[in-house]
């Protein structure tokens, strides 16, 4: 992905660990995208996309709120999402979302981004 080419794309960042956080920050930015958050707990997510809807998001699973269930419930259809975790979706939750494409970690930031964009909505 050639730097600056997203322009205006706003991306949602979910994430709890600080320097994973910062690494996907860092990588929309670059990419000349919008970072929104990071959201370290489902509150801060669900705030942030009621503030405004993400183009994209990059979402861990698990936060110190819960799962990333009701993020994924305010998102779904309408953004395009990968989800970064070290656990797997919860059963649950793949049974209610069968189609969110998981990303383990580590999982460089720049692939995340490429997925993300390539999903865009319309």
């Amino acid at each position: 992905m050639t730097s600056g080419t997203l322009g205006g794309t706003r991306i949602l960042v979910v994430e709890d660990e600080p320097f994973i956080a910062f690494d996907l920050k860092m990588a929309i930015e670059d990419a000349g995208a919008i970072a929104i958050g990071p959201a370290a707990t489902i509150a801060e997510a669900l705030e942030l996309i009621a503030a405004e809807l993400p183009h994209g998001a990059i979402l861990d699973v698990n936060l110190p709120d819960g799962t990333i269930a009701p993020v994924l419930a305010a998102l779904v259809g309408r953004a395009s999402i990968a989800v970064h975790t070290g656990v797997g979706l919860p059963p649950e939750i793949r049974a209610q979302h069968p189609d969110i494409r998981v990303f383990t970690k580590p999982t460089d930031p720049t692939i995340l981004l490429n997925y993300v964009t390539a999903s865009l909505k319309p």
